[in-house]
This record gives structure tokens, sequence and C-alpha cells, in this order.
């Protein structure tokens, strides 16, 4: 009789565990992200002109060309910047094909960028951000793409300086961590798809 009493028990925590855990936990969650954060909760999308959603600002594209920001490089999946492979290369500091790849990424972004062999190469410029999939990179680096970008681009380099500066985050709090430029949100802005 007792096991078939604990029996019950158990049955009836479990059933109240899933609806509680399973329905209306994930339920208050999902309307109180709808009220408060709808943007944040519905993927942060950038819409084009026509309404239709460009990309998310949440995750870096791979923006090849000369008339683009370049992003950092990534790892993620075989041409990077494939959001269902996120990860890192996992190669540590000691990996002699790590130092390879960092050397040769400093000297084509110093060409790519028209700068001189001493000039210095920002870290998020030659190195992977451990998911693959960051969409920001440091002032400094953009900045140092700007004169290539107005050049190709026939901009004006202050424009340019000023729509960097439009979509440069600062840090969280005005403490943690550093400012920086989402690359997603600048190269649509660049190209006239959003503000």
């Amino acid at each position: 009789m007792n096991s078939l009493k604990q029996l019950w028990v158990s049955i009836a925590a479990t059933v109240v565990l899933l609806v509680v855990c399973c329905g209306f936990y994930p339920l208050v969650v999902y309307a109180v992200s709808q009220l408060a954060f709808p943007r944040q909760a519905n993927g942060s999308l950038l819409n084009g002109p026509d309404g239709k959603p460009l990309a998310s600002a949440l995750l870096g594209q791979n923006f090849n060309g000369e008339k683009y920001f370049n992003p950092r490089p990534s790892a993620a999946g075989a041409a990077g910047y494939d959001a269902t492979s996120s990860g890192g290369s996992n190669l540590g500091p000691t990996s002699q094909k790590l130092a390879d790849a960092v050397k040769q990424r400093v000297i084509d972004y110093r060409k790519a960028n028209g700068l001189s062999d001493s000039t210095l190469v920002p870290a998020d410029a030659v190195t992977a951000s451990g998911s693959g999939l960051d969409p920001h990179i440091s002032v400094k680096n953009a900045l140092l793409q700007t004169p290539r970008i107005a050049r190709i681009r026939g901009l004006n380099e202050e424009a340019l300086k000023q729509l960097v500066k439009d979509h440069t985050q600062r840090p969280d709090w005005h403490v943690f961590g550093d400012a920086s430029v989402n690359i997603v949100t600048l190269n649509l802005a660049l190209d006239g798809n959003i503000k």
C-alpha cells in the first residue's frame, strides 16, 4: 500500500512539474520578453526599405569586397559565418598554424587598406572570435578601413567616419569592455538598406 501511495505522489509531482516547467514558466518568459524587449526577443532583425528582414544585428556576416568594412575572421563553417557551425578554431597560442594564419592576415590587411609595414593592426582584424559569429569590430579597425572605402565608393572620408561613429556601440553600462562597431548595421547603412 505504501508503494502505491508513493507511486501516485510521484506521478502527481511529475504532472505538476511538467505543467509548471514546460507550460507556465515558458509562457511567462515569452510574454515578458515580448512586452519588455520585443525587438531582442525576436532576433534583433534588421529590416530593409521594403520591410523584409535583411539580417540580425547579433550575427556577423562575411562582407567581402573592397567597398565594405571587413568583419573579423571567422572559423564558423568552411566559408566562415555559418550560424549552423558556430565555434572557434580551437587553435591555441602555441599553434604554428594559428601563428602562420595571423601573420598572413596581417600582411593581407595592410595591403588591402594601403597601410605601411609598421602600422599596428588591431587584433580583432586578424583573429576570430570564440563563436565565429561576432558582428563587432574595434573602432580602430573600422577607422583604418575608412580611407579605402571612402576612396572606392567616392565618399567624403569625414562623412564616412561619422557613419562609423553612428554605428559605434558604447561599453555595457559605459564601464565593461570597449566601444565597438557593429559591422552588419554599418555595411547595410553604407549600402543604403537601413539608417
